[in-house]
Order: structure tokens, then sequence, then C-alpha cells
């Protein structure tokens, strides 16, 4: 059946081809191996994938020979790829209920997942605007699918290559942690084990241990929703008891109950993070004992008990049945297609972590030409038209929503197509302010709305520091922030405006500042007792742990490495090299994997000292920005708002886009002084992107 399929596919395929040049059907290829070999499928389903893709664009070609239950599911997959999110204003879970109804047999949603999974597989070779589709589409939909079937790996491999592309940093920042931490993990699952074993053989218990790593989406998933770092996440992994028995209810209760009495008489149970899901298994069919106990070390871990027919359910999901069974059961089939329909129809109640984040806190929208954006919920037409242009948004007037003429401050929701309307003698107003929620709209509201106070702050600045330079007087942020705070002063913008008027007196500045010099200087001989004392809990932990003190990164003891340079506040770990020292690189650094992969002996872990004292970094930026000469004194004037200084600026033309392309080198004292410029900058009006390398 499936050779009789695939030669009619291939025939109606001929000639096409995928976007990096090879033959169409290799795609059908790759659905229909994860439908059969890694979801356990029957061959039919196989034969359906084969002729959806022949009969997709070739409406005319018979199938007619072929079963009943392979029209249907023929018939569901077709009426499915027709629709297309920017087609519909559809919600998620409205979209998702849509392709359930299209599904008259429930084996066409699981086909759909294993159609998505191979496209999510080569997702490189799409182009940006179908990749970003595909992206959405996936976390809002196939994800939360495979979730409810209770394909769980499919769902987790779907969301690591989501997370991927999504997120690169703090995909790589999280997945280079998860292997500098591996030999920990295989050393404390080594101690964990060591005094259960002669109980557990006593008793006559036969099992296999296995040590299960989360993946890096479900980690940063439950960083975000605990709103805590990578350490503060308590089951990265965990250790799972798989006991060997006969699957009789009765029996595998009883032996689990027995194992988690032996790992508590040796370990403390956190007994609010027990989960038994054995006397009461999930809606799903999951079945598990789950428990947290702590250690000697005081290192919290997660132990997962459960015998073979157990994990066999949880690691394939309710498709193990023909896996497991024989796909030629029709008991077994049965059942399981009800199995599917109701988790189709009733999604049980997951935690929260385990899922994709709300949608509705984001909208998706696009542009008439299809390009998506992505906006916060409560966006209008004006956050739209600032999402796509400062200038546009500036001009923008009103807005067609699907066709129908609308007011600049309509609210939008996900899936509609937008177009933006402008007039040349258009310009903000501060109720603008109110018709907004982006930042970025915000922002750019304020530059136009506050470009006279921009000029006055310029004057402002310059004043300052031409009587500061004469009186040969300093004025640290430290000490203006303390007067603008006494003076009810919110933003440096305003406070240098101030001067520039007149109404900040500069020779009261200057009294501020003779008073405060004179002023008697509290605990200075201990402070450097104070810092000692505040290192030395990073000394004493009897690990080998390198404190960073910005003062001195260029000793001899370390530097900073030039592939990424770090600054001070980064994530970052130490790299014992043969002749140059000890280079420091952050977590994200590209090189970071190749080096904890294949050096994990020079792998040095580091901490910052907690105050930057007085060090300085060197960080590269990349900007894009719109080809206006006014641009590039803008950015210099925001840097010189901060305490950071230019060491290079190169700028290239790129005539065809239209932008300038400009690459900045800044001293900083810390990642937190770093983040303000990136941030400011990024609020200039022409500029378009600021990256940091």
């Amino acid at each position: 059946m499936i050779e009789e399929a695939r030669s009619i596919a291939l025939s109606a395929l001929e000639g096409e081809t995928r976007y990096d040049g090879s033959p169409f059907i290799t795609h059908a290829d790759g659905v229909a191996r994860i439908v059969t070999e890694e979801i356990g499928l029957p061959e039919s389903c196989a034969a359906a994938v084969y002729l959806h893709e022949a009969t997709r664009v070739h409406k005319d070609i018979d199938i007619s020979a072929f079963p009943q239950d392979v029209q249907l599911m023929v018939d569901g997959l077709n009426k499915i790829s027709t629709i297309k999110p920017k087609d519909t204003s559809l919600e998620a879970e409205k979209y998702k209920k849509l392709i359930v109804n299209y599904c008259t047999d429930p084996r066409v949603s699981v086909i759909k997942i294993a159609d998505r999974l191979e496209v999510m597989r080569n997702l490189e070779m799409f182009p940006k605007m179908s990749r970003d589709q595909k992206l959405l589409e996936t976390l809002m939909l196939y994800m939360p699918l495979a979730h409810q079937l209770g394909l769980y790996n499919i769902n987790s491999e779907l969301g690591n290559i989501y997370f991927r592309h999504a997120d690169p940093e703090q995909y790589r920042a999280i997945t280079n942690k998860l292997k500098a931490t591996e030999k920990d993990r295989e050393r404390l699952t080594e101690e964990f084990i060591e005094p259960l074993k002669k109980k557990l053989s006593d008793a006559g218990i036969h099992y296999k241990l296995k040590v299960r790593t989360k993946s890096a989406w479900s980690i940063w998933r439950k960083m975000q929703v605990q709103k805590v770092p990578f350490e503060g996440v308590y089951d990265v992994f965990a250790i799972r008891f798989i006991i060997d028995c006969e699957p009789d209810p009765v029996l595998e209760k009883d032996l689990c109950w027995k194992v988690y009495s032996y790992v508590t008489e040796e370990y403390e149970a956190d007994t609010r993070r027990l989960r038994d899901w054995i006397t009461t298994p999930r809606p799903s069919g999951y079945e598990s004992l789950h428990i947290t106990v702590n250690n000697k070390r005081g290192n919290y871990l997660e132990v997962q008990i459960r015998t073979v027919r157990m994990d066999d359910e949880a690691e394939n999901g309710h498709a193990s049945h023909w896996a497991y069974k024989g796909i030629r059961q029709e008991a077994s089939t049965a059942g399981w297609l009800q199995s599917v329909r109701d988790a189709l129809e009733h999604p049980f109640d997951a935690k929260p972590e385990d899922l994709p984040a709300p949608p509705d806190k984001e909208i998706f929208v696009f542009t008439p030409t299809g390009e998506l954006r992505i906006l916060s919920a409560g966006a209008s037409v004006l956050d739209f038209a600032f999402s796509i242009h400062s200038g546009l948004g500036a001009r923008c007037c009103g807005g067609r929503i699907n066709g129908k003429a609308v007011q600049i401050k309509e609210k939008l929701k996900t899936g509609d197509t937008v177009e933006i309307l402008t007039r040349k003698d258009q310009r903000p107003n501060r109720d603008w302010l109110g018709w907004v929620v982006t930042s970025k709209a915000r922002s750019k509201i304020k530059l136009e709305l506050d470009a006279e106070e921009r000029k006055k702050s310029a004057e402002g600045r310059e004043i300052l520091e031409r009587r500061l330079k004469n009186w040969k007087l300093e004025f640290p942020d430290g000490m203006q922030t303390e007067y603008m705070k006494a003076h009810n002063y919110k933003s440096v913008m305003a406070f240098m405006a101030a001067i520039a008027t007149g109404e900040v007196d500069i020779n009261a500045i200057k009294a501020y500042i003779l008073e405060k010099a004179t002023a008697p200087q509290v605990h200075e001989a201990a402070a450097p007792e104070a810092a000692k004392e505040k290192a030395s809990p990073y000394s004493n932990t009897g690990e080998d742990i390198l404190v960073l003190n910005a003062k001195n990164v260029k000793g001899l003891d370390y530097k900073m490495a030039a592939c990424c340079n770090p600054v001070f506040g980064d994530d970052v770990f130490g790299f014992v090299t043969r002749n140059a020292g000890i280079k420091i690189h952050r977590i994200s650094c590209p090189n970071a994997a190749r080096l904890i992969e294949r050096y994990p002996y020079r792998i040095q872990k580091v901490i910052w000292q907690d105050n930057a004292a007085t060090g300085s970094f060197l960080a590269t930026l990349n900007i894009t920005s719109e080809m206006e000469h006014s641009v590039l004194p803008g950015i210099m004037d925001v840097v010189g708002q901060f305490r950071a200084s230019i060491r290079s600026f190169n700028v290239n033309e790129n005539y065809r886009a239209g932008t300038y392309e400009i690459s900045m080198r800044i001293l900083v004292p810390s990642s937190t002084e770093l983040d303000k410029v990136i941030s400011q900058v990024g609020a200039l009006k022409q500029v378009t992107k600021v990256k940091r390398l």
C-alpha cells in the first residue's frame, strides 16, 4: 500500500522542489518515516501521507482504490493544509479546534504533528518570513496538541527547535550550562544510589536507573514561570527508577511504594513536592511517583519511580499501544483512537511550566504582504505602525483592519491583517501616549515630543561640563543622582535642560560639590575588610571558584576573552589556557559549547565580586540605523550620558537598504551600564537595531 501511494506521489510531485533544491518527495518520505518508525502508526497512515501530498494540488487524482479510512485521512489533511493563520482571525484555541474538527479520523492530528516535526527539523532551509510563521504556529498550535496527545518526546523536540531559533543566545547559555554540569549530575547520581543498592537487592527488587535531564526549552519555561535562574530549577534532572516486574496493577503499585519507602528512609523528602500519579493517574494515562529529596550535600534531587510498563506509556504516549501490543490488534487500535479523541476534546490540566506562554499576553498580526508582527496584547493600529518603522508611526493617521477603515487608536487582535494610512502633515501629540501599549511606540512618541527638550539638554550638559572644567571639580554620577533626587528631577535630560534654561543655578551645584568634598568619610579604613568579608563566602565552600575583581582585569591571573568581551555582571566561566593564563568567557559565547565539551577539565567556575570597583570592560555594539547624518552625533551623545567612553566608531553605508551599519567599541564598568547604553541607543528615532557582539 505504501509503495503504491508513494508511486502516485512521486509522479504528481515530479519537478517540485523544496527551498534547498531537494525533490519535494523527500518531505513526504520524512513524514512517513516519523509516522511509522517514531510514533508507531500503521502503514495506512504512511499511505495517507503520500496521497495527501499528491492530491493537495492535483485534486483530480483518483485514490478510490485505497481503503475508506485512508481516503478520510487524506481528506482531513487536505482541509487542514488550506488553513493559514493570516487568512483567519481565529485565536489559537479556535484554530486548534478547527484542526480537530477537520480530523474525522483522530489519527490525522497525529500525522499533522509528524508533518510539522519534519518541517521544524529542516527549518534552516526556509526564508526568514516563512521561518517566523512556522515558529509561531508550532508554539501556539502543534506543541499544545502534541502535549495533549501524550507525545512528550515530540513536544520536547519541537520546543527545543523553537527555542534555538527564537532566542539563540539563551538557548546556547542553557545548553552550555547543561554540558558544564554534566559531570556534577553523574557524581550526584552515583552518590545517591550507593546507600540504596544493598537494600533494594535484599528486597529482591530488580530495577534500572535512568537519568532524565530536562530539555533546554522546558528549563527556560520553568525559569520564566518561577522567576528563578538556571541554578534555581530543582528538577533540571531527575533520577528515575524503572522497576522490572509483571504488568499487574497491585504488584506494580506495591513495588513503587516500597522503593519510595527505601529512598525516604535514606534521604529527607520534601512532602510538599510529592506527586502520586500511581494511585490517581493523570487523565492522559501517565503513571509515576515523584518525590524531591535533599542529599547530604544539601542538593535537591527529583526522584521518579515507575515500572517498565509505566515508562513505556510515558515515553511513547498513547501510540505505545501500537508499538508494544502490535498494530494489527483491532481492540487495541480502537481503544487508542478513542483515547486520542478524548485527549483532543478534553485537554487535561498541565503544569504551567510544561506549556508554552499563554497567547493572551501577545497578539499576532500581519502586514498586507503577509509579514508577521508580534505585539503586546491591547496594541493599537498606532503600535503596529511604529513596529514597522518610526517614520511611518509618526505620520500615521489611521488604518484598515481586514479591509475596514479604522482610527489609529483601534485595538488589534490575533489574526488581523493591518494596513497603515499616513498623512505628510501628521505629527504626534500627547494623546498618542494613551493609545499605545508597546515600549517602542511610547519611546518613539516621547522622542518626537521631547525634541526641543533634547536640544536644551545638550546645551545644559555643555554648560555644566565647561564650568566643572574651569572649577577643576568633578560631579560623579552618584552625586548627580542624589542632587537630582533632592530637587525632584526624574531624568538626566530634564535636569540638563533645566540648567540651560536657568531653572537650576549652576553655582548651587558648585556649592553642593564642595560641601560633599569636605564631609567626613565614614568607615573608609574598614572598606577593604568589608570587601574581604563579602568575598569570603565564595572561598569557603570547598569548591574551586575564581572570584573576579573588576579592578584588576588586566592582571596576570585572568583576561577577558576577545571573542565575546565579557562585562562585569555577565554570566561567565573561566577557561585555563596553556600559555595565556585563565580566559574569561560569557556562558553564551559562540565558543563556549566547544570548550566545555572538549576540555571539561580546564573549565573554571567563576563569580564576580559583589562590587564592580573601578574596572573597565570593552564591549562591541553593532547598530543599524536610517541613513541620516543626525544619528551619528545622537549615538555619541547617548554614550556621553553614561559611564562609558567610545574607543572606536566605524560607519559603513548600505545604499541598497538605505541604512548605516555602525560598529562601535566602548569601555563600560559593568553590564548594567552597558544595558543602559543599549536601551537608550535603541530608543533613538533613526535607530532600527542594536546588537551586542
